[in-house]
């Protein structure tokens, strides 16, 4: 409990609601009673306290981005992928109360086990300091990063920003189609168009028809920032 305090930064006062953040409802017995006294509570509190600190944070730094974006951004940062990251800098697995059998099944670095610990962490924070200090860990552990994870292409909203792109020059929203749909069912293959400004500007090829319009609008800003040079 100490040395997580000192990773953190934060001393809790209540330690029965520190504990209760690190216990995953495998360390428990099953049934209800194991699901009062694990985490998952805490982790529905947590997932809103961090998505207000995020969205009051990005409100206030980006004064001239629409809702839209707004919202492309904090659903990146708030992502599974990005929590477990922040998990696994400040070695929170390590401290998560699991059945042996979930530690054995690779439980300590498992990203759902450790975003919900965090998010049922920052719930903690909150019902035992306010809202103040869970932002302020919030700023540190979360929002510290944000400006390196969007630069990586990983994560990069290509969508967002041929759409920030066309506005910026008044052309209006770019509009995807597909245009074939490939294999059965379960295995299909999506390829998408986008036009900007009434031209066809961008193909890509997806699993989902997401993944299809994000490759269709990198080609597209790939061809417009080249016609720029």
């Amino acid at each position: 409990m100490q040395e997580l305090g000192r990773l953190i930064g934060y001393r809790f006062r209540d330690l029965d609601l520190l504990r209760q953040a690190l216990t995953h409802r495998s360390y428990a017995s099953g049934g209800k009673a194991a699901r009062l006294v694990s985490n998952e509570r805490l982790e529905l509190l947590g997932d809103a306290v961090l998505g207000l600190a995020v969205t009051e944070y990005l409100f206030r730094r980006f004064p001239r981005k629409p809702e839209g974006e707004l919202t492309g951004i904090k659903s990146l940062v708030v992502s599974q992928q990005v929590l477990s990251r922040v998990a696994k800098r400040i070695r929170l697995g390590r401290f998560i109360r699991m059945s042996a059998a979930e530690e054995r099944s690779g439980g300590r670095e498992r990203p759902s086990i450790l975003s919900d610990c965090l998010e049922a962490l920052i719930g903690a924070i909150y019902l035992d300091a306010g809202f103040e200090e869970a932002m302020r860990f919030v700023r540190r552990f979360v929002l510290s990063g944000m400006n390196q994870l969007l630069q990586e292409e990983v994560f990069r909203n290509y969508k967002s920003e041929l759409l920030e792109f066309a506005q910026a020059r008044s052309w209006g929203n770019p509009v995807y189609r597909v245009i074939r749909e490939e294999g059965p069912d379960h295995d299909k293959m999506f390829t998408v168009e986008v036009d900007v400004a009434g031209h066809a500007r961008g193909i890509g090829r997806g699993r989902t028809k997401k993944l299809a319009e994000q490759q269709a609008a990198r080609e597209a800003l790939r061809q417009l920032q080249d016609q720029r040079e």
